[in-house]
């Protein structure tokens, strides 16, 4: 992983370096994607048509609205309808978060299967909800006056526009090549073969079907002939590179488990898209999708990636939270301040190296809440660290009723107050408000290979071990646990958390 954060770039090669003879349907898209330099994708293109779609088939239906449905010239608005739209112009980047917060955007690229359809309940409450905050919004600002007629316009026609926006945008994105995603299957055998049957015979999905993947293929299918076998499992990151592969299906090779869930790992790290022919659970996690190619289901493992919009969100979000709660909390961080002077002699901050996206370090500030001498007197209390206990996993360590704690430092722990000043670090770019874990640089040494990706995103306050354990999970579990996070990464997933975080805390019985 790179310093930034981001994941190495697959640039397929010129010649790729393989011996079985790849289609003329394969080097075509091969060649246009070295001839453009391309990394315009089908998430890329179809989420700015979808886009563009949903601000037209909002915008629209507001104009016509207005002038189908004129303000009574006896009761005019307190602002002409030119404000009016600019006004709604304005709301349109909120729409658009809104809608990624229900997913509108995220799915063609990870599903075979999606469709205009599968928005349309998405799209529906939107558009209700919006059309709401619009009304209660103009009834109590008493800007214009909210005429039902054209409120119940505005809603019927925009669920119309932006559905068939919607519709005609996938539609144009489907006759680009730009759509067509590269695909192998790993296992050549009856059910690897059914998988590519079915693709071949769905054009419409977007996949073009590079080949198999099988140590032992089974003898192939009279309509697959003209697929080959492009090596074993060992070299699929070789091919994903050298034919530019997007999507990855498991489908029940002859690889042990282990291996299997070696070779998935791998290929998240180069940024594929791994569906599977539902038999593993290890790397099941809240964020994974279920689709179907023609009534086989797969289980949609998405790449290890936050697209631009994600990471500026996810960023905005970080900025005004943190910026907010500086803020709004500044007279308890004061008091705080105030005590700990009080309490016992040392500095108010305790600052810590720890590891950071992409590798990187940075001083995470905490409320200290030990005595000035604590980390002189570790080792005395080095047998008491809970993890190492009874033959346990002694690489985090957590001292319960740690005797180098202050009185008031307890209170701090018991109830996370001590974590604040880590707004500090979020405001500064170091942290986010959900994330991994940040890990010291003894803990960070113990992380395996696979579970590095929880680097691919900062570091955050709180996150999947606050809220299902916090001090209580085991090493190798948090690890897996930030490693889940990360690869399912969603906005409402970090809401979600950050609403889960409060009574986390105060089911905590202990304070490490």
């Amino acid at each position: 992983m790179s310093a930034t954060g981001r994941l190495p770039t697959r640039e397929p090669v010129q010649q790729p370096d393989l011996e079985p003879v790849i289609d003329e349907r394969t080097l075509e898209i091969l060649e246009y994607r070295r001839r453009t330099a391309l990394i315009k994708r089908r998430g890329w293109l179809v989420r700015r048509m979808l886009l563009l779609a949903d601000l037209l088939g909002l915008t629209v239906p507001f104009v016509l609205a207005q002038l189908l449905f004129p303000v009574s010239a006896a009761e005019p608005d307190r602002v002409g309808p030119a404000f009016e739209l600019m006004l709604f112009v304005a709301t349109l980047p909120l729409w658009i978060v809104a809608a990624k917060l229900y997913g509108l955007y995220d799915h063609d690229e990870e599903r075979t299967d999606h469709s205009t359809a599968d928005d349309l309940v998405g799209v529906f409450h939107l558009i209700t909800l919006g059309t709401w905050v619009i009304f209660i919004g103009a009834t109590l600002t008493e800007l214009a006056r909210p005429e039902l007629l054209r409120f119940v316009f505005f809603w019927g026609a925009a669920v119309a526009a932006v559905t068939g926006l919607r519709a005609l945008a996938r539609a144009f994105c489907r006759r680009r090549i730009s759509y067509v995603q590269n695909a192998v299957i790993v296992g050549a055998g009856e059910v690897g073969q059914l998988i590519a049957h079915k693709l071949l015979d769905h054009p419409e999905y977007g996949i073009n079907l590079v080949g198999f993947v099988d140590v032992e293929p089974k003898e192939r299918r009279a309509d697959l002939e003209q697929l080959t076998v492009l090596g074993s499992p060992e070299r699929l990151p070789a091919i994903v590179r050298a034919y530019d592969v997007e999507r990855v299906v498991i489908a029940f090779s002859n690889d042990s488990h282990e291996e299997t869930l070696a070779l998935i790992r791998a290929l998240n790290e180069l940024g594929v898209q791994v569906d599977i022919v539902p038999r593993l659970f290890e790397i099941v996690g809240p964020g994974v999708d279920l689709h179907t190619i023609e009534g086989v289901p797969l289980i949609g493992l998405p790449p290890i990636r936050l697209s631009r919009s994600s990471r500026l969100i996810k960023r905005t979000f970080d900025i005004c939270l943190s910026a907010l709660g500086l803020i709004a909390l500044a007279p308890v961080l004061g008091a705080i301040a105030l005590r700990i002077k009080a309490d016992s002699p040392g500095p108010v901050f305790f600052r810590q190296t720890r590891v950071g996206i992409g590798d990187k370090t940075f001083q995470m500030f905490k409320f200290r809440t030990m005595t000035a001498d604590a980390d002189a007197r570790k080792g005395e209390v080095a047998h008491l660290n809970m993890h190492a206990q009874n033959g346990g996993d002694g690489r985090m360590f957590k001292v319960p009723d740690d005797p180098r704690t202050t009185e008031f430092g307890r209170f701090l722990r018991r109830y996370s107050l001590d974590e604040l000043p880590q707004l500090l670090n979020v405001l500064k770019g170091d942290m986010s408000i959900v994330g991994p874990r940040p890990l010291i640089l003894d803990e960070d040494r113990q992380v395996a290979d696979w579970a590095r990706k929880r680097l691919f995103v900062k570091p955050g306050i709180t996150g999947l071990w606050q809220v299902l354990g916090r001090s209580d999970i085991p090493f190798e579990e948090m690890t897996r646990l930030d490693y889940l996070y990360v690869i399912n990464w969603s906005l409402g997933g970090d809401l979600s958390l950050m609403l889960r975080t409060i009574p986390a805390i105060f089911r905590s019985r202990r304070a490490y």
